[in-house]
Parts: C-alpha cells; sequence; structure tokens
C-alpha cells in the first residue's frame, strides 16, 4: 500500500495509468458532452493521448518522478489533437519539472507539483475561474488539497479531500456561459452543459487519490 504521507514514484507513474483507464472507461461520455458544445473528439482524442503515455511508461521506464512526468507531458502534446493535448501535457510538463529527480513527494512537494500544473494550464490556455473550463475542477480542487495540507493532511489524505470535491464543481460549469475555447463560439447555447475539461479533470483528481490509496 502506497505511504499515506508521501507519494512514491510507484504511486504517481500508478496515477497515470489509472487515468488512462479512466478515460478509456468514459471515453463515450467525454465524447457525448463535447459533442453538445464542442468538436465531439474530447474523449477520443484524451483516450488516445493517455494510451500512448502508458505505453510510453511500458517502453522506457522513467527513474524518478520528473522524468515520467516529463515523458507523460511531451507523448500527450505530440498525441493529442485539440485543446486537451496541450493543456494536459503542459500541466503534466510543470508538474514534473516542478517535482525534480526525486523517488517521491511528500505532501507540500505534490501540492507545489500540482499547483505548478495548474499555472501552466492557466498560461497556456488563458483561462480564469468561471470560464467554463478545466479551471472550474483544478482551482478549488487543489485549494482543498493546500487546506488539507496545512490542517495536517498526507498527500493520499489531500488528494481524495480533492477528489472528493471535484463532481460537485464538474457538474457547476453547467450553468456557466462558455468564454473560452470552442465552447465560447456557442455564446449562450453553452449554458446547461458541463464542460467536457472539467469532467476529465475529474478523472484525474480521483485517479490520483485511487492511486495514493493503493490497492
Amino acid at each position: 500500500m502506497a505511504d499515506a504521507d508521501q507519494a512514491s514514484l510507484a504511486a504517481l507513474t500508478d496515477w497515470l495509468r489509472r487515468f488512462a483507464a479512466a478515460v478509456a472507461r468514459d471515453e463515450r461520455h467525454l465524447t457525448d458532452l463535447d459533442a453538445k458544445i464542442g468538436d465531439a473528439d474530447h474523449g477520443s482524442n484524451l483516450r488516445r493521448g493517455t494510451a500512448a503515455v502508458v505505453e510510453a511508461l511500458d517502453a522506457d521506464p522513467p527513474g524518478d518522478v520528473g522524468a515520467a512526468f516529463k515523458q507523460a507531458g511531451m507523448t500527450l502534446v505530440k498525441t493529442v489533437g485539440g485543446a486537451s493535448g496541450p493543456l494536459y501535457g503542459t500541466f503534466m510538463l510543470r508538474f514534473g519539472t516542478t517535482a525534480g529527480a526525486v523517488d517521491a513527494l511528500d505532501a507540500t512537494a505534490l501540492g507545489t507539483a500540482l499547483r505548478a500544473g495548474y499555472d501552466g494550464v492557466v498560461a497556456r490556455g488563458k483561462a480564469e475561474p468561471g470560464d467554463k473550463t478545466m479551471v472550474d475542477v483544478l482551482e478549488p480542487c487543489l485549494t482543498v488539497f493546500d487546506e488539507a495540507v496545512a490542517g495536517g493532511a498526507g498527500a493520499a489524505a489531500a488528494a481524495r479531500a480533492a477528489a472528493d470535491a471535484a463532481p460537485e464543481r464538474r457538474d457547476a460549469t453547467a450553468p456557466l456561459l462558455a468564454r473560452k475555447g470552442r465552447a465560447s463560439y456557442l455564446g449562450e447555447r453553452s449554458v446547461g452543459h458541463v464542460d467536457p475539461g472539467s469532467a476529465s479533470t475529474t478523472l484525474l483528481l480521483e485517479s490520483l487519490a485511487d492511486a495514493l490509496a493503493g490497492p
């Protein structure tokens, strides 16, 4: 079982594998969400990219956390079309660069790496909370993570707190007017639909919590 206070290299690469599995499982749902306000390819694009991440892990197992997430980020950028490749790729790249050549992250270091990933997404996509994007899940849930760590939680407990907060934040994107991305072209017609990026980000956070919880 994973150390509740630390996120090991094994647990973090398991996170990538679990995320790929979750995306594959929910591919149709993610694509259906995107069909309503986007290009109807979010699920298929992200499944292809995350599958390639797992293939790269298997072919060239990384020796440290930084290398693992830099590899994942570059793979996503190269294989995923649309906005999700650059955004998720940037998240992984920034996470890896901040984590560095280590074999584990404590809760504080994990939070710092996650926040760096978030900052990369914001810099790449120019989105803010309320714009109906993945930022609407990442920002509040990472705040929950940080608050849990400040209260003494280890990595696993903080990740679970963030994951538990994600579905509500995902669903809260439905009444928002899209101000970024393809959905913004629809104007008022974007209202009433959950943002597909917020749905896949929920899977990302839930997969992290599951990986840190162990078998």
